[in-house]
């Protein structure tokens, strides 16, 4: 039986390379983002894999939006078998008392309620499909255990995050549905790329950190995404070794 998949934020970065990593382990897919031009750019090399590939622009804040993209997968593929919630967004980079509020809302929309949206719109189709059940792994961050400095918006929905992929997994035990969160630290993409020359530390600092080949992440979604319903791995932390997490930088 063909699976099938939809990544969210598909059009760049970590969602465009899982979405290419799928679709070379044999996923048909939906890649949602809100851009459609780089989206279709991905679909097409999705395509050239030997897949079915379709780009669907969709703000993951929006919840009819959301209704309906959720729609389209049923409408092309009868059901869903794994959802990564990759949309993520971030604020400027400010000190807390100055970020603005529409700023943080706008993050929360994205990273938190946005990640909520799908979940529930998965967790609908994989509840009532036949064979039932199905696999949701949420992007969530280093961030998800450690901020850096004045990201207090972005900090928060990941931490919140975590919240919500310990909730799915427990209200998806009943229906075959299991969920797990992925934690990447320093992944290089176009938007991590400067760090390699500097970033601001903890300690007021600015340093420069070291970058994880993107390969890597691929390799970790698709190893949790390829095992049977009965097995799961909650949480997965892949970073760049020597990168200033563990211990005090």
């Amino acid at each position: 039986m063909r699976r099938s998949a939809v990544v969210t934020g598909a059009g760049s970065g970590i969602g465009r390379a899982v979405a290419l990593g799928l679709a070379g382990a044999g996923y048909d897919l939906v890649l949602a983002g809100r851009r459609p031009d780089p989206l279709e750019v991905v679909a097409s090399e999705a395509r050239a894999q030997g897949v079915e590939a379709h780009a669907v622009a969709a703000d993951v804040a929006d919840p009819q939006a959301v209704e309906r993209l959720f729609a389209r997968v049923h409408e092309t593929f009868g059901r869903l078998d794994f959802l990564f919630n990759n949309a993520g967004l971030f604020a400027p980079s400010v000190p807390i008392d100055e970020l603005p509020l529409a700023q943080w809302r706008a993050v929360v929309n994205v990273n938190l309620t946005g990640a909520f949206l799908c979940t529930q719109g998965a967790f609908r189709l994989m509840k009532a499909q036949e064979p039932r059940g199905g696999r949701i792994i949420n992007n969530g961050s280093i961030s998800a255990h450690a901020p850096r400095p004045n990201a207090a918006a972005y900090t928060a929905t990941k931490h919140a995050v975590t919240g919500l992929t310990k909730a799915t997994i427990l209200d998806g035990r009943p229906h075959d549905i299991a969920c797990g969160q992925i934690d990447i630290g320093n992944a290089e993409t176009e938007m991590t790329r400067p760090m390699a020359a500097d970033i601001l530390q903890a300690d007021g600092s600015r340093r420069p950190e070291p970058l994880l080949d993107l390969r890597h992440v691929v390799d970790a979604v698709l190893y949790m995404a390829g095992l049977p319903l009965d097995a799961n791995v909650p949480f997965l932390t892949v970073m760049a070794t020597k990168m200033p997490f563990i211990g005090r930088g």
